[in-house]
């Protein structure tokens, strides 16, 4: 007997609405139902606290875990605002945490936030709606306000008393939802990975990790004061085949010739070692995974400089083919951070920029470095140009 065909008709089409357009699509905000989105949600928590401190709002971003597997960010900025917002006739609250697309971040000329992680107005949202539960501590206007959430809705509306504490800044503790993600036992772990990393790209900035979801716990501080610079020496040990350089410039470039010019600030530090291969790609503070713009301008600028110098000192052999930077990175410590008041993510989960722009400054930028350090320290030079060269000839 045939089978009955389904109905798709007029009727047949419907919209996911508030909550659901999370619950039921997690991968489309979060990139993963699984262990990997989970993790995505809490660094879209931790990346407008991370805004906070990078604009001058406190200089501490504490993570504390619990046994019950909830999370909670802790930030000493400004507080977030959740009162009545005249303009848009609703509460702040509402727009922050049940509105997709709704923050602080979208008028670049009024913006509080001019290098921001966080732009797209959907991660503090989308985190709620993912939750089991949610709670929200704000400190502001010498006034204390709290929310509780349940599975996307609000429970309670916002309780608001008067304070004598004089501090300021948000804390919210969540925990994240079976029903949403198939796996939300985050590894202890990937705290502490992000944590150093954006210890890292925030010069300075202080990052206790608390981990109370085991007997007896521990505190995990990450700090690096000269941000990239002391990390590429950590890395580097006391082998390195070149001391760490450290160079920093600011620019002003555009994607394409008919929109309009941004800012962009670069830091790059770099070291040679026999011992050692390492790049990382930081932007806005966020770890670019699969790089992009930074990755094309730092393989671009090394292999022509290198390529040059080479060339110059006549260290080619008759007819020998060029360098690659397989062979540049094959000795190369290099970790680059870079932010920008326009930023053109690859998808949601920011492992990737695509601004043509950045990498067009970043690529003079470190052409420009490497002459310089070149001319000025010719031994080094010396040393690590032909360490490259040899690089090149064992590999053929």
């Amino acid at each position: 007997m045939p089978k009955k065909q389904p109905v798709y008709n007029n009727e047949s089409i419907s919209s996911l609405k508030g909550a659901e357009r999370v619950r039921k699509r997690p991968g489309v905000i979060f990139g993963s139902d699984g262990i990997e989105g989970c993790e995505h949600a809490v660094f879209e928590i931790l990346s407008n606290a991370i805004d906070e401190a990078r604009e001058g709002y406190g200089d501490r971003v504490s993570v504390t875990l619990f046994k019950d597997g909830s999370i909670e960010v802790e930030d000493f900025g400004r507080g977030i605002p959740v009162d009545y917002n005249k303009k848009e006739e609703r509460y702040n609250w509402e727009l922050l945490f049940c509105e997709m697309y709704a923050g602080g971040k979208y008028d670049a000329a009024a913006s509080n936030y001019e290098y921001s992680l966080g732009l797209n107005g959907l991660g503090l949202c989308a985190t709620q709606y993912a939750s089991r539960w949610m709670k929200a501590d704000v400190y502001r206007d010498g006034a204390h306000y709290h929310l509780d959430f349940e599975r996307g809705e609000n429970v309670g509306g916002l309780q608001k008393e008067p304070t004598k504490s004089k501090r300021t800044g948000t804390v919210i503790r969540w925990l994240p939802d079976r029903e949403v993600f198939t796996d939300i036992d985050i590894p202890v772990d990937y705290f502490k990975d992000v944590m150093k990393r954006q210890a890292v790209g925030n010069a300075g900035a202080l990052f206790p990790l608390h981990d109370q979801s085991t007997p007896g716990g521990e505190t995990t501080e990450f700090c690096y004061e000269n941000g990239i610079a002391d990390y590429v020496a950590e890395l580097a040990g006391e082998e390195g085949l070149t001391p760490v350089v450290s160079r920093s410039s600011e620019a002003e470039c555009r994607d394409r010739d008919d929109r309009p010019e941004y800012k962009v600030k670069m830091s790059a530090a770099f070291c040679f070692s026999n011992k050692r291969q390492v790049l990382e790609y930081y932007h806005n503070s966020s770890w670019l995974e699969h790089g992009g713009s930074p990755e094309r301008a730092v393989k671009t600028a090394f292999v022509s400089q290198i390529d040059a110098y080479l060339k110059n000192k006549g260290l080619y052999k008759k007819g020998e083919s060029k360098i690659t930077f397989a062979d540049v990175q094959d000795c190369l410590i290099y970790v680059s951070s870079s932010f920008s008041t326009v930023t053109s993510y690859e998808n949601q989960t920011k492992k990737a920029i695509t601004n043509r722009g950045i990498a067009q400054v970043m690529t003079e930028f470190l052409k420009h470095t490497l002459e310089v350090y070149f001319i000025e320290n010719p031994d080094e030079a010396q040393k690590l140009c032909s360490q490259v060269l040899v690089n090149k000839q064992s590999r053929e």
